[in-house]
């Protein structure tokens, strides 16, 4: 019997609802043609992963067995038979099967809008709002009973962007010699200034490891990192790109994401310059992110041993089939080794900036939301502070907030996910909306973000200072990346042991000055800053 004429039920959590204030103006046309993302179930259950190697738990890093990527696609990527099965679904409905990944657990599509609309029993239509226009659905996708149970998540088919770069530019300030210098408020630092500070490990330099960067817009240019790092008096770092779903290196001006490629790649190589800096380029859809987080992960030629993403929303904004691909694939990262720094937002607890929203026609809620994906349990949400020092001494540090609603960290509690076990001793406050909701706490550790006490960076051949927690993330990676090469093996999944072991050995400098909106900073924890920044030297002394 054709799959077609199978008996239907709904995807558990794949309903869409349109972008607010946003309105339909008419069905895309039959001939339309995309592509489309499935992801299946894997092989093996997480209990089952989690069995199978030591690879998180409150086990010290040189303790852990991870599994190399081909013995995970091999033990816990999807069954063959599960991933025959959607190929046949796709080729009853006129789809053509593009790649199979039994490691991604993923099936890539490619076909029109009517064939896609048969295959998942929907209405595929154009919408429209002030400043942005996608091709949508809503409502849930509609699969065959049978095939309801080995399908998680169907990505690409709405094609509205998912996501927003975590990074703020500093109002203009003068320059003495080519140079950033003291403004009113505060000083900006070069990546490397921030990471004596922070006392990073200062004879490691990243040889041997490779920075995965997650960019879902803009590019860079050879010659801005080249200029970029003789200034620093250090050698133009090995970056490759890495093209996903058709997306490249596309630079433009300064007023675009390229801001943010080029904050990520110049704070991570800045701090480990001898690391390999891999860029996965992707379209701003939940396929195009998803699907380079999976061929990061996956990478079986640069093997990134971190992964830092800047880009993110709130957890309103995204599909329960989404967060829960997304999450899964952040586990499959802890059984490797590798890392997953995520910044926790710009916009305070509220994570929704009325003038980014007014772009969009758009208003905020007024409710407290952690950004996703930094509110994943299985990755190290990175929350931001306001940094003042020179040389190696620290003088004041507290919660980044200029502004509450436009210019703070994030951080909160997850309306989403559950708060995990090894979160149990934080003492994690219910959630400043007043519902009593306990869920996992978001961020884990912060560093230097406000734009006053900014990074110093090159974007399109022009010199600016931008703060944001997107600065926070590629840090984080940069000192994961010295850690790695000093340990002579992965870090890997760092939450446990932050909240276990390394509770009370001096490895992070508690913040507990300040708030983000919704919640205060305290000794201890908080939704704030999480356990705070690092102290490189005393963390890796810790993890030795």
């Amino acid at each position: 019997m054709a799959r077609s004429q199978s008996k239907r039920i709904p995807l558990p959590g794949s309903e869409r609802h349109p972008v607010a204030g946003a309105h339909s103006v008419g069905p895309v046309p039959h001939d339309e043609r995309f592509e489309v993302t499935v992801r299946v179930r894997p092989r093996s259950s997480t209990a089952s992963l989690a069995a199978s190697a030591r690879f998180a738990g409150d086990h010290k890093p040189a303790e852990r067995r991870y599994l190399t990527r081909e013995a995970y696609a091999e033990q816990h990527g999807a069954d063959p038979a599960d991933l025959k099965k959607v190929e046949d679904f796709a080729r009853d409905h006129g789809l053509a099967v593009v790649e199979t990944s039994a490691a991604r657990r993923s099936v890539f599509l490619a076909g029109t809008a009517a064939a896609f609309s048969a295959a998942f029993g929907i209405s595929i239509e154009h919408y429209e709002n002030d400043g942005v226009s996608y091709r949508g659905r809503s409502g849930a996708l509609n699969v065959p009973a049978d095939l309801a149970p080995i399908i998680e998540g169907v990505f690409g088919i709405d094609d509205r962007p998912v996501a927003r770069p975590h990074f703020q530019r500093a109002p203009a300030a003068p320059t003495a010699g080519g140079t950033a210098i003291a403004r009113a408020g505060g000083r900006s630092y070069t990546p490397a200034e921030v990471g004596r500070l922070y006392r990073f490990p200062s004879d490691a330099d990243g040889g041997g490891q490779c920075i995965a960067l997650i960019e879902l817009d803009g590019g860079y240019r050879n010659a801005d990192l080249k200029a970029y790092f003789a200034k620093l008096g250090l050698p133009k770092p090995k970056v490759r790109t890495v093209r996903v779903d058709g997306a490249r290196n596309h630079p433009t001006n300064a007023d675009s994401a390229d801001g943010e490629v080029m904050l990520d790649i110049e704070v991570a190589a800045a701090v480990a310059p001898k690391a390999l800096v891999a860029v996965y380029f992707a379209p701003n859809t939940d396929k195009g992110f998803l699907d380079a987080i999976t061929r990061a992960l996956h990478d079986t030629t640069h093997r990134p041993s971190v992964i830092s993403i800047s880009w993110g929303n709130p957890e309103k904004n995204w599909t329960a089939q989404a967060m829960r691909s997304f999450d899964e694939a952040f586990q499959t990262a802890a059984a490797l080794g590798v890392t997953i720094c995520c910044a926790a937002g710009d916009a305070g607890s509220g994570d929704e900036n009325p003038d980014q929203l007014a772009q969009f026609g758009e208003q905020p809620d007024g409710r407290n939301h952690a950004d996703f994906p930094s509110s994943s349990p299985n990755v190290l949400g990175c929350g931001g502070t306001r940094l003042s020092g020179s040389g190696v001494h620290i003088d004041a540090e507290s919660v980044w907030n200029d502004d509450a609603k436009r210019s703070a960290t994030g951080g909160g509690v997850s309306d989403f996910f559950d708060p995990p076990a090894w979160q149990a001793s934080a003492e994690v406050p219910a959630s400043a909306n007043g519902d009593k909701r306990r869920g996992r706490g978001a961020p884990d550790v912060a560093g230097n973000a406000d734009p006053q006490s900014g990074y110093q960076v090159r974007v399109d051949g022009q010199d600016f200072v931008i703060g944001g927690t997107s600065a926070v993330a590629p840090l984080w990676a940069g000192l994961i990346a010295l850690l790695n090469q000093q340990l002579g093996h992965p870090v890997g999944f760092l939450n446990p042991l932050l909240y276990g072991q390394l509770v009370g050995r001096h490895a992070l400098r508690d913040i507990t000055s300040g708030n983000n909106g919704g919640y205060k900073a305290h000794k201890g924890w908080d939704a704030c800053t999480g356990w705070g920044s690092p102290v490189g030297e005393m963390l890796l002394q810790a993890l030795r």
